[in-house]
């Protein structure tokens, strides 16, 4: 059986991220792979549930609660639609997914971030990404294309996002293999350059 891939995709709201997997699942499929796409949080089923409280409950929710949310989500994308995929032989191409929740509500949020990590760990079952895009911009940018209507995530602020900013470039420092640091303000067509380029490079390894 081929080997499967599991790669996510990160960065701010407003990033280009979502654009850039779409791209590439197209890219995959046109040269015969068995690609599967899904997100964090909000896969479907439960995760859909999950999504709702978190980006659209009106109420308070504490940091930590938050936290467990989205690892509630995303132990059910790994046991439901990751897991099942990768050990199938297909490309599995995820929007946000581990690195959400420490760049998040780690640097973001101010949840310990060794709490976080054993957590993360415990919900994916030993299941990494094999490679994951940061899209890097600033947040200007990133607020301008969000635009006026935000859900809660997005309401954060100005001063939330640069935290979360530093704290995806930081992840990038310390695991240069895994994650590849994308000048989100390039072009869409340069910026896929790049991303095609480290996924043939990730499949030729």
């Amino acid at each position: 059986m081929k080997k499967g891939y599991f790669i996510t995709f990160e960065g701010v709201d407003g990033c280009g991220k979502t654009t850039q997997m779409k791209l590439l699942a197209e890219y995959l499929q046109n040269k015969g792979y068995e690609v599967v796409i899904t997100r964090e949080p909000g896969s479907k089923g439960l995760g859909e549930k999950i999504r709702e409280i978190l980006l659209h409950y009106d109420g308070d929710v504490s940091s930590d609660a938050e936290s467990f949310l989205f690892l509630a989500d995303r132990a059910q994308n790994i046991d439901e639609i990751v897991n099942p995929a990768v050990d199938k032989g297909k490309i599995v191409l995820c929007d946000r997914h581990t690195d959400s929740t420490i760049a998040y509500q780690g640097y973001g949020r101010g949840v310990d971030i060794k709490k976080l990590t054993l957590l993360n760990d415990i919900a994916v079952s030993g299941r990494k990404p094999d490679m994951t895009f940061v899209f890097d911009i600033d947040i200007d940018t990133s607020m301008n294309r969000v635009g006026q209507e935000k859900d809660r995530m997005e309401s954060a602020g100005a001063d939330f996002f640069n935290k979360v900013r530093n704290g995806y470039l930081e992840i990038g420092k310390q695991e240069p293999e895994r994650v590849k640091i994308l000048d989100a303000a390039k072009s869409i067509e340069e910026i896929f350059k790049e991303v095609s380029k480290y996924t043939e490079e990730l499949f030729t390894l």
